[in-house]
């Protein structure tokens, strides 16, 4: 029986457009003529398509897995904007989808043609996971393993953008404030930003705050920050928008004026972050375009049965607001 590649060869198109052409993939933009090309190529080559789930009237189910609890995800739009994004893109794709919360590796995985793990995954629930066949996505959770495909934003270029805008304006000494998933490990954010802060002799050990992810825990680093015996450091780096409207608070309520005695870039760019005074500035993160292309590479590798894994990284970009200096 002819192959892929040789259809591919006498249609003169590649091999995913030829799979995908035979699969009838309801997402590919290509011309009646080279669609007529590569059906005759297939019936001249005695070409058998195997009959696929949606062929037979059945539906492709994807399990989304959040490593995190569903109260992280109502406290910090950026979880929420992702799950949308899975949602939306698996209805344009006609995929079934189910979801949970708090995956960490003590429940048994779902049945289902593909899993979508949101978050970082603890030791144990990785383990589960490279025990079983199901095809996986990571999303927002770096993990380097050949059998698994990522979707995930550079957290050390956010780090390191950052610290270049405040250098080119002058500040020599940045803080952070930031959280922590795990308490014994580092978020990328915060590695970054001590590393490349170091490096570039802008950031002292004592300027590094960290609790959680929650505005609460925002507020208790900065007020923790404020009542240092070092003094406070005029530029911040905040981990998360819900973050730094805690430290907002804090800052507010000390009498600190921002931008002028503190400037301040979070990171995420939620709905609200505009719309809080004063304004956020922060690095832009399309979480939400990291949920659709995360359900994209799931249907792609069942579809066209793809050994490689990929890892995509989506852009991020500085939106400077009120609480940095003009």
């Amino acid at each position: 029986m002819a192959t892929l590649k040789e259809i591919a060869e006498a249609a003169n198109v590649s091999v995913a457009t030829v799979s995908r052409v035979l699969n009838d993939d309801p997402t590919l933009s290509v011309k009646a003529q080279t669609r007529q090309k590569i059906l005759e190529a297939a019936e001249r080559l005695e070409y058998k398509v195997a009959p696929s789930k949606r062929q037979s009237g059945q539906r492709l189910h994807f399990a989304a897995l959040f490593t995190y609890t569903q109260g992280v995800e109502i406290n910090d739009p950026y979880y929420l904007a992702m799950r949308y994004g899975i949602e939306t893109q698996c209805e344009k794709l006609g995929v079934a989808l189910s979801a949970g919360y708090d995956f960490n590796g003590d429940k048994a995985l779902p049945a289902a043609d593909g899993l979508l793990v949101i978050g970082r995954p603890q030791p144990a629930l990785y383990e589960q996971l490279r025990q079983q066949e199901t095809p996986v996505v990571f999303i927002d959770g770096v993990v380097e393993d050949e059998r698994f495909d990522c979707v995930n934003v550079d957290l050390y270029k956010i780090s390191r953008k950052v610290i270049d805008y405040f250098i080119g304006r002058g500040y020599q000494r940045i803080g952070f404030i930031g959280g922590r998933d795990d308490p014994a490990g580092i978020d990328q954010r915060e590695q970054a930003f001590v590393e490349y802060g170091r490096q570039q002799n802008v950031v002292r050990a004592q300027d590094i705050y960290h609790g959680d992810f929650s505005s609460q825990s925002g507020y208790q680093c900065a007020k923790a920050m404020l009542q240092s015996k070092n003094g406070y450091p005029p530029a911040l780096l905040v981990a998360t928008d819900s973050i730094a409207i805690g430290v907002l608070r804090a800052l507010h309520e000390h009498g600190i004026q921002v931008p002028g005695q503190i400037a301040l870039i979070s990171v995420n760019d939620i709905p609200t972050a505009r719309f809080i005074f004063p304004a956020l500035s922060t690095v832009r993160i399309p979480s939400e375009t990291m949920g659709a292309q995360a359900v994209n590479l799931l249907a792609e590798r069942l579809r066209d049965e793809r050994a490689v894994p990929l890892s995509i990284f989506v852009p991020s970009s500085l939106q400077l607001r009120d609480t940095t200096v003009a």
